[in-house]
């Protein structure tokens, strides 16, 4: 499930009162405009900071493709400014789940019949809520445990005015420069994060991949359970994925780390393939006789998962290439075949890229291969600042999700470890990706 930051300060009584009412109307089918006015009542008189933190409730409030464009709003660094980046960034859905009643519908629509015709039992209250769907523990009429995950009902039928709503929210109230191109894109990638049976392939195919890596599993798909808008895959008891919960099992967190980061390093750079929602509540370490010896590592909720296209991963090869070889002028015509410079602001986004490769091969001794983690983090942070006072310069959106699945895979992996050094244990699979030849 996509859980977030902890919001930055504790609800009031009255915000509790309007997140309960506003996703029970939005249950019920009232319009999600009625919702956002009920909220912009509240915020009329309230300073920019307030009604920005706001704002970012109603989106996770209203969940499904308000949360995913304010999350996703939250990461384009290119397109807001950082004080509306900060609200979004504590973007949660911290209201009730769905009535158990609601969900039972659902989830009896999808599968055709009673619910007691496919599960010997099915838990009311949910393991978790997200933007899209919220998950059930439940067991199969065979006695296996499983999970299953229900999409909220309203999502399909208003996808095509949320997202214009949506994007009219973030231009007015976030100041959020969201491009056509952009918008069509997200809009692309939410309809096939709704349809659960691409989920189920993607988590067949990244399992397919992993097979052979024995400290790496993937939950099995229960395909009669399955639909569209219900997902059904076998439950593992799990311990959380954190420094705290490991180190009270007996379990070395590095052990934990390193099969982490091998397993992204070897999605990323080699399969083309990966998870792409890589914290701590969609990874996990299997509770089983002997993980404190041999830790395996649980992947789940492929909602987001994806593929580099050949056309990207070429040119994340060349460019990488550039980088290392400090090829200014490579590196910068990579960027307008990826059409990250608009006409006439290569001069500035020359400077901007050109002070990035100082500060690189000032921290790396000209290898960049050699830069720790914790320097990769920081120069991400750089790299961000320059995105946004850069005019003219954009990320495509599949380079930013694999730019923002590894860093995420390092920060958590150095929240595990701090002694490990996840760019040595990712340096033999960036190295393999680069001598591959392109066709």
């Amino acid at each position: 499930m996509d859980r977030l930051a902890a919001w930055p300060a504790p609800q009031t009584r009255g915000e509790r009162a309007l997140a309960r009412a506003a996703v029970s109307l939005r249950a019920l089918g009232v319009t999600q405009a009625l919702v956002l006015a009920v909220f912009a009542l509240r915020a009329a008189f309230a300073s920019r900071e307030r009604r920005l933190a706001l704002a970012a409730r109603a989106f996770g409030v209203l969940k499904g493709s308000f949360a995913k464009l304010g999350q996703l709003a939250a990461l384009r660094v290119d397109l807001i400014a950082p004080e509306a980046r900060a609200a979004l960034l504590a973007l949660r859905d911290d209201v009730p789940p769905l009535r158990a009643s609601q969900i039972r519908s659902e989830v009896e629509r999808a599968l055709g019949g009673p619910l007691e015709q496919h599960f010997a039992r099915f838990d009311a209250m949910p393991l978790g809520a997200a933007s899209i769907a919220q998950v059930h523990a439940a067991q199969l009429r065979d006695g296996r445990e499983v999970a299953v995950k229900v999409q909220y009902p309203w999502l399909a039928r208003s996808q095509r005015a949320d997202l214009a709503l949506a994007r009219l929210a973030l231009r007015l109230v976030m100041g959020a420069r969201v491009d056509d191109s952009a918008w069509r894109e997200f809009a692309r990638s939410f309809a096939l994060e709704l349809d659960f049976a691409r989920e189920a392939e993607a988590a067949r195919e990244i399992a397919a991949n992993l097979a052979a890596e024995q400290s790496v599993a993937v939950p099995r798909v229960v395909a009669e359970a399955s639909r569209a808008r219900v997902l059904t895959l076998e439950r593992v008891a799990a311990i959380p994925m954190s420094r705290e919960a490991l180190l009270a099992r007996g379990i070395a967190p590095a052990a934990v780390a390193e099969i982490v980061l091998r397993a992204y390093a070897r999605q990323i750079f080699l399969d083309g393939v990966f998870h792409a929602d890589p914290h701590a509540g969609n990874l996990f370490v299997i509770d089983e006789p002997g993980a404190a010896a041999n830790p395996r590592v649980l992947f789940v909720d492929f909602g987001l998962s994806h593929h580099l296209t050949s056309e990207l991963r070429r040119e994340l090869r060349a460019g990488v290439l550039a980088l290392l070889n400090g090829q200014l002028d490579a590196f910068l015509a990579g960027m307008q075949r990826l059409s990250m410079i608009a006409p006439g602001a290569e001069p500035s986004v020359r400077a901007a890229v050109n002070s990035m490769f100082t500060r690189i091969r000032g921290a790396s001794g000209n290898n960049a291969l050699s830069l720790s983690g914790d320097r990769i983090l920081a120069l991400k942070d750089e790299a961000q600042s320059l995105l946004y006072t850069t005019p003219g310069l954009t990320l495509p959106p599949d380079l930013l999700l694999y730019a923002k699945t590894v860093s995420t895979v390092f920060a958590l992996c150095s929240e595990l470890a701090p002694e490990l050094d996840p760019m040595k244990l990712a340096a033999p699979y960036v190295l393999r990706f680069l001598a591959k030849r392109d066709s």
